[in-house]
């Protein structure tokens, strides 16, 4: 059984729709794992009993991190606040995984002091699952590190290809403004060269936007804040598809369900802190009850399917290559 700790206090609509998600995801999922809720005893306690005995458990935690708050200064001088004390659960080994909607900063400051990160890697990046017009595409960085180096870009990739264990050989591309090899800036060229000359990943090359939603790679890397920008757009197409079809009198877009599920950002829920030694889960701040269950789901696949021992594998001989040149 799997244990998934979960951020009571993470979210605009905290601590209602996490709540929510833990309850629907209890209700599909109960034999496969628990939760432990972690949060206060006011925002908790009271509720356990909206579960099945047995399928919650509660974790102290009296303090939240506000999103404006500074991600290191905040973790540090909030020690018991329900992100930190998700993550200890975590390296205590009283849960498997942790789901947040909270400040995305310190989320990524807190699993790298608490759970430390893989060998080799600088900085982790997060990785969100977008559709495609042959599946789904894996995109890393989509916010954690605004300024990236070649070397990071070099690290994404493997953590990329590691975590699509289900592909033989995933299709590794860099997001650029063209194709060319000597094409953006100095990163962007020498991080192609990198990815070039490493015959442990199936790298094809530069792919612009257009290629992306068109499924020429499986996995994209990129810096923070392009990656960023990448995820809001998606989150945003869903919506305005809707809004034209009412515009054009559509009315209702039932018959649509099946297409703009896929693009509906609630069904992949959260987006893997990839490098740091255990499973946190981030969500977006607006996450509904919907993308909170599903988020879930992610951390329980990612715990069943032992992605961060695959991954700390490949690192070490990524890592004895690099020490070798």
């Amino acid at each position: 059984m799997i244990r998934v700790a979960l951020d009571v206090l993470g979210g605009e609509a905290a601590p209602n729709a996490p709540i929510a998600g833990a309850r629907e995801a209890v209700r599909a999922w109960e034999d496969e794992m628990t939760l432990l809720l972690v949060g206060p005893e006011e925002a908790v306690v009271s509720r356990l009993s909206e579960f099945p005995e047995g399928t919650v458990s509660w974790v102290p935690a009296n303090e939240a991190i506000d999103l404006g708050e500074p991600p290191a200064l905040a973790v540090r001088r909030k020690p018991g606040s329900s992100i930190v004390r998700g993550l200890e659960a975590v390296r205590d080994g009283e849960a498997d995984a942790f789901v947040s909607a909270g400040s995305t900063g310190a989320i990524v400051v807190a699993s790298v002091l608490t759970l430390g990160l893989l060998p080799g890697i600088d900085r982790p990046p997060v990785g969100a699952l977008f559709p495609t017009a042959t599946g789904r595409v894996l995109v890393l960085d989509v916010g954690a590190d605004i300024d990236v180096r070649p070397a990071q870009l070099h690290q994404y990739a493997h953590l990329g290809s590691s975590y699509l264990g289900d592909i033989q050989r995933p299709r590794v591309g860099l997001l650029n403004v063209g194709e060319e090899a000597d094409k953006g800036g100095g990163v962007s060229v020498a991080a192609y060269g990198l990815l070039a000359a490493d015959s442990g990943i199936e790298f094809v090359g530069n792919v612009e936007g257009n290629q992306i939603i068109a499924g020429a790679c499986d996995v994209v890397v990129c810096g923070g804040f392009v990656g960023n920008v990448l995820l809001k757009f998606y989150g945003s197409i869903r919506d305005f598809v809707v809004e034209v079809l009412r515009k054009e009198g559509f009315g209702e877009v039932g018959d649509l369900d099946g297409v703009l599920r896929v693009l509906d950002g609630t069904e992949y829920g959260g987006a893997p802190l990839f490098g740091v030694d255990g499973v946190s889960v981030i969500c977006h701040g607006e996450s509904p009850p919907r993308a909170i269950k599903n988020a879930i789901r992610t951390a329980v696949d990612a715990v069943s399917s032992s992605v961060v021992r695959d991954m700390r594998t490949r690192l070490e001989v990524l890592q004895q290559s690099v020490e070798e040149q």
